[in-house]
């Protein structure tokens, strides 16, 4: 995997995804030390998410799925195990879209991480998993709870995720009402034990979620509600795949460790999603602003092949501009999506120094 230390924004390689580092200036001296909370209460969250968030955006990819219910990144694993080598733990994770952000926060154990998306439908996607980490206890349980399926008998902690996936494949659909009865469980946790103040239009988004997954099982994929094609990457296969290198499993399913890790940080309400535009006035800054007034730097930012995007929406120079204002040192790694070619901006670079 190849890791760049000039510049930003260089083109990516043509497979895989790419862990770059950044050389910006150190910080400067006599900043506050990092004061990063432990948790935020449940007001805290909910506020946090409010004030950083902008309005709802459209985002239609390449596939046309207008939703993202799910990734299609099959190198998931590999990226993980180079995090996991590079990144320091007990830092700061950025990122952006559906369940691989799992994988990397599990890899790089933050303290705290921010999910930035521009659809609220991605929010509410992470309000789902956020409900499911802290009412399930270990990962067939969650698994479970996720496509709304019996645990199958035999699985142990110490199943893998492709036994885990395995399983949960040939297990028979619940039915409309022990569905109805999970979604009333997400929709209680998160607005009675969390007193979350979601709107109709926010429960609405959420049990259309969980509805798909349903619908779908573990063989969703990326372009599934769509009717995409049966080729692409489906959940179990994503969830059971491993570095290419060693052939571990990395994903945050691969073992109760690293779903342990996502948990508790959900948990402690430290996974925070948000709505914003990666080019747009305030999401960025706002969470940028967050982390410098407690000392905190940006030491992994998942932006996905966002880049390509921003690049035909004519909004480039002002994410450069949004990247500038995080809080970054000379170890921040920017992971980048390289599945889809040149981007065409060879000539974009963002100067974050």
């Amino acid at each position: 995997m190849p890791v760049f230390r000039l510049g930003s924004c260089i083109r990516p390689a043509a497979l895989g995804l790419v862990v770059l580092l950044l050389l910006v200036h150190p910080p400067i001296a006599g900043i506050t030390r990092d004061t990063l909370p432990a948790a935020l209460s449940d007001a805290e969250f909910w506020s946090l998410t409010e004030q950083i968030s902008e309005p709802n955006g459209y985002f239609r990819s390449n596939s046309g799925s207008p939703d993202n219910l799910l990734s299609n990144e099959n190198t998931v694993s590999t990226v993980a195990a180079s995090l996991s080598e590079r990144v320091k733990p007990s830092g700061v994770y950025l990122g952006v879209g559906p369940e691989q952000n799992f994988t990397y926060i599990a890899a790089i154990r933050p303290r705290i991480a921010f999910i930035t998306d521009i659809r609220r439908g991605n929010l509410q996607l992470h309000l789902m998993y956020k409900a499911l980490f802290e009412l399930s206890a270990n990962r067939a349980e969650f698994v479970a709870r996720l496509f709304t399926r019996a645990r199958p008998p035999g699985l142990t902690a110490q199943s893998t995720a492709r036994e885990l996936m395995d399983a949960y494949l040939r297990a028979a659909p619940g039915d409309e009402a022990a569905l109805g009865a999970n979604l009333k469980a997400i929709s209680d946790h998160l607005t009675r034990t969390r007193r979350l103040p979601l709107g109709a239009d926010d429960l609405s988004g959420i049990e259309y979620v969980y509805r798909s997954f349903h619908r779908f099982g573990p063989s969703i994929h990326y372009t599934s509600s769509i009717g995409g094609r049966s080729s692409a990457a489906t959940y179990a296969a994503l969830m059971a795949s491993t570095d290419r290198a060693t052939g571990a499993p990395r994903t945050y399913l691969a073992n109760e460790t690293n779903y342990g890790v996502v948990k508790a940080l959900q948990s402690k309400n430290l996974i925070v999603p948000t709505v914003g535009d990666f080019g747009g006035p305030r999401a960025l800054r706002a969470v940028g602003g967050f982390l410098k007034e407690r000392g905190a730097t940006v030491t992994a930012f998942y932006v996905s092949n966002v880049e390509m995007y921003l690049q035909r929406n004519g909004t480039w120079p002002a994410f450069c501009a949004n990247v500038a204002a995080l809080p970054l040192d000379a170890a921040s790694t920017f992971i980048r999506s390289g599945t889809f070619g040149a981007m065409a901006a060879e000539t974009a670079r963002c100067p974050v120094r």
